[in-house]
């Protein structure tokens, strides 16, 4: 979900100025994939990227924000949402309540921009998009599929080897019933040392594992950022070379995808960022570790070295940081 990506019917406003400001300097984009289940359920963000690109535009940089993250999230009075602290990706289903049984993801948006930029220190994002479970499995057959090195097998926790459903266990019937409520066969996805062919629903299926992986979410945040990368190339290479496609890919994605453009719709972004060279995308890892209270796990934290990484972001040295502290963060392969 690059600025390529974000685009859709569904437009809010952005965490930037009203007005349009010209699309120059370093950029920060938020990009956010949701499982909205339902209107009547409120969304929370399975998957955080953000995307820094130099204002020499000689690359671009994406890493995650753990959904576990425990992290300070502020009063939002669009919600009636109080200040607290708690997991990270709470924040786009506190902020997104519209009465008493609608929740608005576009809303939510807002308040998990707000606290990602708490977050991090970075001092605004210039655009953000979100993109729930169904968009997602569309985009990728819409693009024909995408091809990507599988890194670590992959055993899934959701979907049978023919990409049904697997059963629930009868004492789970409900969502919330039970930590791992399935039972039956699994698609199983083997490591492989070249790219593998992805379906939408493969694809959709592959990102959201983490369990029996050894380092659970943060392998499953690498399997996002290596997707968003793949599709990034794909979308440069078949979409934005062709005008008339990009309109009939948001018409497929419809309410699927909404954009935060700053002003600016899809075809600015696309048009400023045409240039842009993919190949020198670098997908970062951050460390984190479980966070423990009173005994208690509590979710993710981060280590203090990567505030430093948050800084070198906000002002636009992501290069030199990582020539000159190569151990504070990890780059992903491929």
């Amino acid at each position: 979900m690059i600025p390529a990506l974000a685009a859709g019917p569904a437009v809010v406003p952005s965490v930037r100025a009203a007005a349009a400001a010209p699309i120059s300097g370093a950029l920060n984009i938020l990009l956010v994939g949701i499982d909205p289940r339902n209107a009547h359920t409120a969304p929370l963000a399975d998957s955080i990227i953000v995307a820094h690109v130099p204002a020499d535009r000689s690359g671009a940089f994406l890493f995650s924000i753990p959904r576990d993250l425990v992290v300070p999230i502020p009063a939002f009075a669009e919600s009636g949402s109080t200040a607290q602290r708690t997991k990270i990706n709470a924040a786009m289903a506190l902020g997104s309540r519209v009465g008493d049984r609608e929740y608005r993801p576009a809303q939510g948006y807002q308040l998990l921009a707000r606290t990602v930029a708490e977050l991090t220190g970075i001092p605004r994002f210039d655009a953000g998009a979100i993109l729930d479970f169904g968009g997602f499995t569309r985009l990728v057959d819409e693009l024909g599929g995408l091809s990507v090195v599988v890194d670590q097998t992959v055993v899934s926790e959701h979907r049978k080897p023919d990409g049904t459903p697997r059963d629930r266990l009868s004492e789970c019937p409900g969502h919330d019933d039970c930590h791992r409520p399935y039972t039956g066969p699994q698609k199983v996805y083997p490591t492989s040392d070249r790219p593998v062919p992805f379906t939408g629903w493969e694809a959709l299926d592959y990102v959201r594992q983490r369990y029996g992986l050894p380092h659970s979410d943060y392998d499953r945040q690498r399997h996002q950022r290596q997707f968003v990368k793949a599709l990034a190339k794909k979308l440069k290479r078949t979409v934005l070379t062709s005008p008339g496609r990009l309109p009939r890919l948001t018409g497929a994605l419809g309410d699927s995808l909404t954009f935060v453009g700053g002003g600016h719709g899809l075809a600015g972004w696309a048009a400023h960022l045409d240039a842009l060279h993919l190949s020198r995308m670098t997908t970062i890892g951050l460390p984190g570790s479980a966070l423990f209270e009173d005994g208690v796990y509590r979710g993710e934290q981060f280590p203090a070295a990567v505030h430093d990484f948050f800084a070198a972001v906000a002002a636009d040295r992501v290069a030199e940081f990582l020539l000159s502290h190569p151990a504070a963060v990890s780059i992903d392969a491929g």
